[in-house]
């Protein structure tokens, strides 16, 4: 795992993209930070750049210090979800302005799997995450269902975890400052 860590950083630092596991479906990522290697996710996956994606974060520390105000109920959410769940927050920063939603928000998750969060801690930086699917296409259910043209498109394969079936995608909700709570997708 070491290595493919090493790697997968060596592609991020460099504003590549990497195909990667996550703790619920396999995903194409980059550097937050980084316009260009963001640029590259929306052209090879065929988004309009309109449509949000969302970052990965390793601790609430991390996530503290790419969201303005984090609302109280967010630690509470967090706290007692058993699923993974995705947090839209109000004033993101410190993240690419070509990530942030028209309404200056944000989605970010905080893993629990081993390998995104091992990335995460050395990496040092969110790291954007979106299913590895073309747009409107049917989301894989495994690395073998992953196309040709995201496998050919991508600057990094993480070799981990092939064989095994994705989870689910995250439960999305919006937490706005005011404390109001938004289901987005269950």
């Amino acid at each position: 795992m070491r290595t493919e860590i090493e790697n997968a950083i060596e592609a991020l630092k460099r504003g590549g993209i990497i195909l990667y596991p996550t703790d619920t479906v396999w995903a194409i990522g980059c550097d937050a930070t980084h316009p260009a290697a963001i640029e590259k996710i929306y052209k090879l996956k065929k988004r309009a750049n309109d449509k949000s994606l969302i970052c990965l974060v390793n601790s609430l520390n991390m996530l503290e210090q790419y969201v303005e105000k984090v609302p109280k109920a967010a630690y509470d959410v967090i706290k007692f979800s058993v699923e993974p769940i995705t947090i839209i927050y109000d004033d993101p920063i410190r993240v690419s302005e070509s990530l942030i939603a028209p309404d200056n928000s944000l989605a970010i998750r905080i893993v629990e799997d081993g390998f995104c969060n091992k990335l995460l801690q050395k990496f040092k930086r969110p790291i954007v995450s979106t299913s590895a699917n073309i747009s409107g296409e049917k989301s894989a259910l495994n690395f073998q269902e992953i196309s040709n043209e995201i496998l050919e498109g991508v600057d990094y394969v993480v070799n981990l975890h092939q064989d095994k079936k994705s989870g689910n995608p995250s439960t999305i909700i919006k937490i706005k400052n005011d404390g109001t709570v938004k289901v987005i997708r269950s």
